[in-house]
């Protein structure tokens, strides 16, 4: 299978730069389009605990990776690529059950 996708970082000239996440997919509606969510844990200095946080990411989708619901994929910062994206997903690390 040859990829013709121009914003696929992986065969095409797109680089990636930057922050490298893991997460979730939680949404793969959208043409070319996915939803990670990433949970993490910040520290609240004033109360001195630490809070749980959930970030939506919206990030490419290339024809050839074709990341599902429930996937574990990781993603990687890239140049804007419209006016949500500015991450590609690039490789998958688990597959959904």
């Amino acid at each position: 299978m040859e990829c013709i996708d121009k914003k696929c970082p992986i065969h095409n000239g797109v680089k990636t730069r930057g922050a490298r996440l893991e997460g979730i997919v939680v949404s793969d509606k959208a043409k070319h389009t996915a939803i990670i969510e990433i949970d993490y844990a910040r520290f609240n200095y004033k109360y001195e605990r630490y809070s749980r946080n959930r970030s939506r990411i919206p990030a490419h989708n290339p024809a050839c990776i074709n990341a599902k619901t429930g996937d574990i994929v990781g993603i990687s910062e890239t140049r804007r690529l419209s006016k949500t994206k500015a991450f590609a997903i690039t490789d998958v690390v688990k597959k959904a059950a």
